[in-house]
């Protein structure tokens, strides 16, 4: 309880501890907003506010006013307050307020200037304050509340005035009941989606606040605020449970406050709802279960999975926090057409069947809201099957995900694989970029026995502990769990928690396999792991990739960082929280790779998708070089034949200027006369043999593995042994770039060295892969299309052609020109009718942001008009 005449002060933003988590304000502080201040104005009447009888409170404060006013036309003007000893002082404040709490005998010596009230009448509010709380706690005995209550008044300076002065904070441990006397106290709720706090509702004079966190003893899952001036009883948790130990049925009374505030339908609501809990690896229902539900994911995560004729399984997608599972199969009736089962521990809402018919006839409008959900899961599909020809194994793969799997992860998991990780830097440097895009919590073990004591760990808090990891997860964007360095019950903890699992190793180091590492493969847990390679600023390129990914076959993807100096250095812990603090003041850059960790883990990730046209592809490289000037960054590559040779090289570089040089020395080996004359052969699978083609794509590549590269690569091939499309994320680089290039009558098919397939351009099949890099996590996808553009105002001629005849149209001068295509025109059209299809599926998705500069002026093999080409790319992306 904060004694009487206690004065306390805003104390500014909260820096993040010895391990990047906040430091948590004591008593009454608030970090970041203006407090509590004296009041010298006339209280609000609030007679009017309340209907039905007059309660004592009313009498009371009527005649207080009406006293007062008397004594002021008597000495012609209201009182001054009484002066305050230099302790009492009030420090002035950027915002202009503070705090004051008044107890009994404080007021009862005429010490609290209420506004113009002073002594004896203050104190008589103050008593009739109590009796009214007394009177809606079912008090029994109102001395009870003797010395258990202090008096509060806010006054809401002129520079907060809008954002209201902070009575107490969502999260706060310490939390009270507040019973508002006058005025009146705005509750808001802090969400992960919104930018700015949500206001629930107002509490109105003669209303309790604050009830549910005092009697859970849960952390205050809202933040009160006073938005003008508020006048309010205080009663302390710890002296609740006092007055509850002397009277156990006001507890009831608490709990009833609460529920009036519901409404009924609400109240019908919480009676239908069953909570579930699924341990992690157990099955929610199964595929062909009847359908009687529907589930609300309220913290952890579920993998849906589907069992094909054939026998074989394929991920159909994950659930996080706030989804919907079951929906579709509830209210249409049918079996369950997947199995869902927990990756972890996870706490879902049961809605029966009949609920969810309730509420569309209670409330129509929520019928609008599924069928958009409808809506989305029905085009998701159908855009699984717009690949030219469904079924076949042509157009997207039927496994591939149209919704980003990360964008709904909770929790994720930092485990080191060797003592030299410098993973209390990498951690802190992973919170400082997720902040940037939304709230993030960084926890360890320290951490936890700090917040919540020394036994927090110990399996008898168990409970305790997995209810306020809960709490933390609803309150923020993401929850870091950084493990210790060995196999702690910690560390159990964090792997049971998390929705990814990010393995951290050293890429300048040898390949290596840690303890903690055999022992995860050892155990049930079935979330996303990611091996996380670091790099010095200053090193040289990654390399061994291949040997990191063979020892984990359980890793589903990799990713290469270059860090800053600073996360290398040997610091103390206290010199290491002291640079961080610095850290931490300003804005994470969005080009450095742990912004790029950062968006892949929300579901943020930005991709770059270059289309195949040959020499028009030189284009590519000058909107690079606009995007960069831009300050747009890129997280993932891909692309089709000229595409996917840019798209390697800027992967491979990261920097366009880089990517240009290299380009144009490439395209001016393309020019050469003598090699390709050299390089002819008898045209029975192409004119050349392809021996100089492949020599040009290796001095440029050189032996250079895709999961080498700096940025995430993928490129697309059309397999003419299987007749399907082949994405390649892993492999020889040059090979699978040349197969991207392989134009059918000049170059023989490529075979494949995995499995010996005939690989040709990736341009017959899909001409820009934006489609491929949304199913690869994209949420947007910058998709650069320099592909030739067919004419499609062609003439009519009738039911036959005469050869003659067309060819006299064409010599005679005077005559309308007919536009008829050739027999290698018609042929050409023919290959790329799939690619066309796929195209304007791109185009017109909402994912895409389609740029086509204007390069229909050039030609496909015109490689030596490589600047001009790179100028009006430049100008088109400016």
């Amino acid at each position: 309880r904060v004694p009487a005449g206690r004065l306390t002060y805003p104390t500014g933003a909260p820096l993040p501890g010895p391990a990047g988590d906040p430091v948590k304000p004591t008593s009454l502080e608030a970090p970041s907003a203006p407090l509590l201040s004296r009041c010298i104005s006339m209280p609000v009447d609030i007679s009017g506010l309340q209907g039905g009888p007059r309660s004592d409170f009313d009498m009371a404060y009527e005649r207080g006013r009406i006293s007062v006013s008397l004594q002021e036309e008597a000495s012609g003007g209201p009182q001054a307050a009484p002066a305050r000893t230099p302790t009492q002082e009030p420090r002035e404040q950027p915002a202009g307020a503070c705090e004051h709490s008044y107890g009994e005998d404080e007021l009862a010596a005429g010490g609290c200037p209420f506004g113009p009230y002073q002594g004896r009448q203050t104190s008589s509010i103050f008593e009739a304050a109590k009796r009214e709380l007394a009177k809606l706690m079912r008090i029994e005995d109102p001395s009870l509340l003797n010395s258990r209550v202090l008096l509060h008044h806010a006054k809401a300076g002129t520079i907060i005035a809008r954002a209201g002065t902070i009575i107490a904070r969502q999260g706060d441990q310490d939390v009270s009941l507040h019973f508002v006397l006058w005025g009146c106290l705005h509750v808001y709720q802090r969400m992960i989606d919104k930018a700015e706090d949500v206001c629930l509702f107002v509490a109105q004079p003669g209303e309790l606040v604050g009830q549910l966190a005092v009697l859970t003893g849960e952390p205050l899952i809202f933040t009160l605020r006073a938005q003008r001036d508020c006048t309010f009883l205080r009663i302390s948790k710890s002296d609740f449970y006092e007055i509850m130990r002397a009277q156990p049925s006001v507890v009831l009374s608490a709990a009833h406050t609460v529920a009036a505030r519901m409404s009924p339908f609400v109240r019908q609501m919480d009676f239908a709802i069953d909570w579930t809990a699924v341990e992690a690896g157990r099955a929610l229902y199964r595929q062909g279960d009847r359908s009687d539900c529907t589930y609300i994911v309220l913290n952890g995560r579920l993998r849906s999975v589907i069992q094909r004729g054939s026998g074989k399984k394929e991920l159909v997608g994950e659930y996080g926090r706030g989804d919907l599972i079951g929906v579709v199969e509830a209210l249409t009736r049918q079996p369950r057409a997947t199995t869902v089962h927990a990756v972890r521990d996870t706490e879902l809402a049961k809605l029966p069947e009949g609920t969810l018919g309730h509420i569309k006839r209670r409330y129509p409008q929520v019928v609008t809201r599924l069928i958009h959900l409808l809506s989305q899961k029905i085009l998701g599909n159908l855009q699984q099957l717009q690949g030219p020809f469904p079924g076949s194994g042509l157009g997207v793969p039927p496994h591939s995900e149209l919704t980003n799997p990360a964008s709904n992860l909770a929790t994720v998991a930092v485990l080191p694989v060797c003592a030299e990780v410098p993973i209390v830097a990498f951690t802190l440097e992973l919170q400082h970029a997720l902040q940037a895009i939304g709230p993030t919590l960084l926890l360890n073990s320290d951490i936890i026995r700090a917040r919540l004591g020394a036994s927090a760990l110990d399996s008898i808090q168990e409970f305790r502990l997995s209810g306020w990891l809960a709490q933390q997860e609803d309150a923020h964007r993401i929850v870091l769990y950084q493990t210790d360095a060995s196999l702690t019950p910690w560390t159990v903890r964090c792997l049971r928690q998390a929705d990814c699992i990010l393995i951290v190793g050293l890429g300048d180091q040898e390949p290596t396999l840690g303890q903690l590492e055999q022992m995860l493969e050892n155990t049930a847990v079935r979330a996303l792991k990611q091996l996380v390679l670091l790099h010095r600023e200053e090193g040289a390129g990654p390399t061994r990739t291949v040997e990191w990914l063979n020892m984990r076959s359980w890793c589903s993807g990799h990713l290469h960082l270059r860090c800053p100096r600073r996360l290398f250095s040997r610091r103390s812990p206290a010199k290491l929280h002291e640079l961080y603090e610095k850290v931490f003041s300003k804005r994470a850059d969005r080009h450095s790779d742990f912004s790029r960790l950062a968006r892949v883990l929300t579901g943020n990730t930005i991709a770059l998708v270059l289309g195949g046209g040959g020499a028009r592809g030189c284009s590519h490289i000058g909107v690079l070089k606009a995007l960069e000037e831009a300050g747009v960054p890129v997280d993932l590559v891909g692309g089709t034949s000229i595409g996917s040779f840019i798209g390697a090289l800027y992967a491979e570089e990261r920097s366009a200027s880089r990517t240009k040089q290299r380009a144009r020395e490439w395209a001016k080996s393309m020019t050469s006369v003598l090699e390709p004359v050299l390089d002819l052969t008898y045209p029975v699978t192409s004119m050349f043999t392809g021996s100089a083609f492949n020599r040009s794509i290796h001095r440029v590549f050189q032996d250079k593995q895709i999961e080498d590269l700096w940025l995430p690569y993928f490129n697309v091939t059309t397999d003419i042994t299987a007749s399907a499309m082949r994405v390649h994320k892993d492999g020889s680089l040059w090979r699978y770039v040349r197969a991207s290039m392989t134009l059918s009558g000049y170059l023989p098919p490529l075979c494949d060295p995995k499995d010996g397939h005939l690989l040709m351009d990736g341009g017959y099949i899909n001409n820009l892969p934006a489609d491929i890099a949304r199913s690869m996590g994209a949420k947007t996808v910058i998709a650069i299309d320099v592909g030739s553009q067919d004419e499609t105002d062609l003439s009519t001629y009738g039911d036959s052609l005469s050869g003659w005849w067309l060819l006299w149209k064409r010599l005679n001068p005077w005559a309308d020109k007919i536009k008829v295509p050739d027999m290698a025109e018609i042929q050409s059209r023919l290959a790329y009718v799939s690619c066309v299809r796929q195209l304007e599926v791109v185009k017109s998705s909402s994912y895409c942001e389609y740029l086509r500069p204007p390069i229909d002026c050039f030609k496909t093999m015109d490689f030596g008009k490589f600047d001009q080409i790179y100028d009006v790319g430049y100008q088109y992306g400016k």
